[in-house]
């Protein structure tokens, strides 16, 4: 049965996140309810990673097995063509790989990017697609703290509470942060992340940057392994899953 990787692209402002939950609008349900219409099958898929509501995608990946043998085009199309008008999802590529292929597991690096508009006017283009903040922020300083997060640690100070996962140490392979103007871009990548770890580490960058945290503060609650001394949950709006490596 060949296996399909698809690359997807979604608004999540009015999804319930990526992952299929009964009784409400998901990504991934969208995605088999067309799947299921295209072939008349029950397919299940897999993604990379789990986006929480209202976060975005633009490189979201995933697979899954169809027993349609069709071209890597001929099935985006497909896909595409069973996906309602008005739902915020496009497949925006698909190729067939081989049956080893795991979208999740094979992930050698995923990259994700946060976009604050910092400007007095309200956001109207970017409206549920950026945390706005209207004061002004000390980028230099939110890059110089920014540089602490890189490398491998203990998280737990800016994981979610709820977060399943046990071993919360990490390796941040990057953080890049840039401002055209209003806009400020946080890039950040990572083999894997925490439950909410990029908006916390965003929500405590923005207390540096209101000058309500001082930059080494930073390795001090990455020390204390306490979510309380951390800063908070960056909006959703902001968030991007832009891309992953294999």
């Amino acid at each position: 049965m060949p296996r399909y990787k698809i690359t997807i692209e979604y608004d999540g402002t009015k999804y319930c996140g990526w992952q299929r939950q009964p009784g409400q609008a998901t990504v991934e349900s969208v995605i088999t309810e067309a799947l299921k219409t295209a072939f008349s099958q029950d397919i299940e898929i897999f993604g990379s990673g789990r986006t929480d509501a209202g976060v975005h995608a633009v490189g979201q990946i995933a697979h899954f097995d169809c027993n349609k043998k069709l071209n890597g085009f001929e099935m985006m199309m497909a896909i595409n063509h069973n996906i309602d008008y008005n739902e915020n999802i496009a497949i925006i590529d698909c190729h067939e790989v081989s049956e080893n292929f795991h979208s999740r597991f094979d992930a050698k690096m995923r990259f994700y990017e946060y976009k604050i508009i910092n400007r007095k006017a309200r956001l109207v283009l970017e409206k549920n697609r950026a945390w706005h903040i209207p004061n002004k922020l000390d980028l230099e300083k939110i890059q110089e703290a920014s540089k602490y997060f890189i490398g491998t640690h203990d998280f737990s100070s800016f994981k979610d509470s709820e977060c399943q996962t046990k071993n919360p140490i990490r390796t941040i392979k990057d953080i890049k942060i840039t401002k055209n103007n209003d806009l400020i871009l946080f890039q950040i990548s990572a083999k894997s992340f925490l439950h909410h770890m990029v908006r916390n580490i965003v929500g405590t960058l923005y207390l540096i940057g209101k000058n309500k945290l001082e930059v080494e503060d930073i390795s001090k609650i990455l020390a204390a392994k306490n979510r309380t001394k951390s800063g908070p949950n960056a909006p959703a709006c902001g968030l991007y899953f832009t891309k992953v490596e294999y």
